[in-house]
């Protein structure tokens, strides 16, 4: 069931958007060659706990850390360690879900790390393209699949992989909602869009093939099968009366 969000929700909503975005922006001058991915960890927790929030990732589902730190080959949900440094040339996503009042904001960026190839760079580039692509679908009377073809059409003709096993998710309350809202080309109607809906687009995209790989140690790590690089990026946006409102946006 799609949870509509009332007046007194999308104020919440907003809040811990807001929160969300304000950490990214927090955070960015840390992501540079030599830091940890622990490190960056670390200071995005204690920054979520002065604000007066909590981390959702944090013991959700047995998660350990704070947020998730995703470098090179790692599509996402990359755990944060203290032996894993930052170099140059390399990109990180960082996901980033605070609890404000009870509501999830949720948001991420994928950030280059000093000098970063030209062809990873473009990779970076198209991937927030992609995301806005989808956005711009949003409204009412839209369908999911119009955020998902829109996405697909941009991204396969430039020959991406697109990421099939994760998706974006409605979002609220819960961590995960109805609907999911996938990035790549589908075949069926899907969930018609309407006011007071609030929910993630965040494309996961690979440079070579869409396949992914679970760690079998510690459960959560996914990674690309062919081991080329991938980027991330993500916005929570709430459907408007004419069209959408970016939740997760800096002020």
């Amino acid at each position: 069931m799609v949870h509509i969000k009332n007046k007194a929700e999308i104020e919440k909503m907003r809040a811990a958007g807001k929160l969300a975005a304000e950490l990214l922006q927090f955070i960015e001058p840390f992501v540079k060659p030599g830091v940890s991915t622990l490190e960056l960890n670390d200071l995005c927790h204690e920054y979520t706990i002065k604000r007066g929030a909590v981390s959702a990732p944090l013991n959700y589902k047995g998660f350990p850390k704070s947020i998730c730190t995703s470098v090179n080959d790692v599509v996402c949900h990359g755990i944060p360690k203290a032996s894993d440094f930052l170099k140059d040339g390399d990109i990180i996503n960082i996901d980033v879900t605070p609890i404000l009042n009870g509501y999830h904001g949720d948001t991420s960026k994928t950030f280059l790390v000093g000098k970063v190839k030209p062809e990873i760079k473009k990779l970076v580039v198209d991937t927030e393209k992609a995301m806005w692509i989808g956005i711009e679908q949003v409204k009412p009377g839209n369908r999911v699949n119009d955020i998902s073809n829109a996405i697909d059409e941009f991204l396969t003709a430039n020959g991406y992989g697109i990421v099939r096993d994760l998706m974006g998710h409605g979002i609220g309350k819960k961590f995960h909602e109805d609907p999911q809202i996938p990035h790549f080309k589908q075949t069926r109607l899907l969930t018609k869009l309407e006011e007071g809906m609030t929910f993630t687009i965040e494309p996961m995209v690979n440079l070579g093939a869409y396949n992914v790989v679970v760690s079998k140690s510690d459960k959560w790590t996914v990674r690309t099968k062919d081991g080329k690089w991938s980027a991330q990026f993500e916005h929570t946006v709430l459907v408007t009366n004419k069209g959408y409102e970016i939740l997760t946006l800096p002020s």
